[in-house]
């Protein structure tokens, strides 16, 4: 059950990412080195994933009294996150533009995907303090790390793999009005759960 949880809300948050989530398929879906993009973003996610469930482990290990607190942090988050996505569905306003641009060097692009993924706080908020919390609470917390690194592994590497057809289904507000519907309902169905987990 913990490994589906991973596998559910790290692939909901990937997808939900916003700055980040748009550069990567943008470059994905223009052919400017893939494979570079997708495994920096691969060992970004996994790592801080990772540091995020097993720090927050031994935090709540230690302190027993700080667990409600990262119980009722990660459902407001999920519930944020949640509210956002329905948000943009409501207002239509996500779509991708692509843009060929010129080919350059597969360490420039992967230099730029290291940066947009570190200096991006969304990604700290989503991957240590969002699913180190969860992670923590589950019955497994080592399963659903892995579930969560599996996900950031099946999208970055569909990207990879499948970014031609994705420039055109993606490519679409419409269709990505009907996927931000998805995600919000996801994360509110993962967030009741996380109540009664601890409730």
């Amino acid at each position: 059950m913990s490994f589906f949880s991973g596998i559910g809300l790290g692939l909901s948050l990937i997808i939900a990412i916003g700055a980040q989530n748009i550069w990567v398929l943008s470059q994905s879906m223009a052919g400017a080195n893939r494979l570079a993009v997708a495994g920096v973003c691969i060992l970004c996610d996994v790592s801080l994933i990772l540091l995020g469930v097993f720090a927050a482990k031994q935090i709540s290990d230690s302190l027993p009294a700080i667990v409600p607190f990262l119980k009722w942090g990660g459902i407001a988050m999920l519930l944020y996150l949640a509210f956002d996505a329905f948000k943009r569905a409501w207002q239509g306003s996500s779509g991708l533009s692509v843009k060929h641009e010129n080919k350059q060097a597969w360490q420039k692009t992967a230099m730029t995907a290291f940066a947009i993924s570190l200096l991006n706080p969304h990604v700290y908020l989503d991957t240590v303090v969002l699913l180190g919390n969860i992670g923590a609470l589950q019955p497994d917390p080592m399963l659903f790390a892995i579930g969560a690194c599996v996900a950031s592994v099946l999208w970055f590497s569909s990207l990879s793999l499948f970014a031609p057809a994705l420039s055109r289904v993606l490519s679409s507000p419409l269709k990505w009005r009907v996927f931000d519907v998805v995600i919000g309902l996801i994360l509110c169905s993962i967030a009741v759960k996380l109540y009664f987990i601890t409730a």
